[in-house]
């Protein structure tokens, strides 16, 4: 699983979305979270996601195809204070679409930098993503920014300010690729697949 990877194209509304009815999962969460580090390190390509050193630069919903068997769709960041009003609209906008509007979506990946915790764009993100009943994972990012005897703290910190149970929760870093097995696992079994 995660053998072939390839990106495939990038799309600002539904009629540009891939034609193919293959399943999604959507990476979503902050700016500079690490959405293209996690896709990086989840297909074991060094750039196959481009990491931009500027937050808040992609703008538009990006596929990457995995195996011919599913999609990783990796979304705008959300938060980012140099936004305009309007390019916050339209992301809100090319969101809501997405979401309600798309019947191959099997799951959303909500991103959370673990040292900073949940910020008040994460709870309204899972709070939204909770009213409408979307099947949401959170992925904790860069663990390895905590000391390893920390870690436990940090995770009771997103699990009591997002409200949700411990089983809801992976914690992840790309530098030290923990997490990333759990992550795949969880895909292979949404897709009844043998990991």
């Amino acid at each position: 699983m995660f053998k072939k990877c390839s990106y495939v194209s990038g799309a600002v509304n539904k009629n540009q979305y891939p034609k193919n009815k293959l399943p999604e999962f959507l990476l979503l969460g902050r700016s500079n979270v690490g959405k293209s580090s996690l896709i990086n390190a989840l297909s074991d390509r060094k750039a196959l996601a481009y990491i931009s050193s500027q937050p808040g630069k992609t703008r538009i919903l990006n596929f990457y195809l995995i195996d011919d068997l599913f999609y990783l769709v990796d979304a705008p960041g959300y938060g980012y204070a140099l936004r305009s009003r309007s390019e916050r609209l339209d992301f809100g906008r090319l969101i809501e679409e997405y979401l309600h509007e798309n019947d191959n979506l099997h799951k959303v990946f909500l991103l959370v930098d673990t040292k900073v915790g949940p910020t008040a764009d994460d709870k309204i993100m899972y709070e939204y993503l909770s009213h409408y009943r979307i099947d949401t994972i959170i992925i904790a990012t860069k663990t390895d920014k905590i000391g390893k005897t920390r870690r436990n703290q940090y995770r009771n910190n997103i699990i009591e300010k997002l409200g949700i149970d411990d089983n809801q929760l992976i914690m992840t870093s790309a530098v030290e690729k923990t997490g990333i097995d759990l992550i795949k696992k969880l895909i292979a079994h949404e897709l009844k697949m043998e990991p």
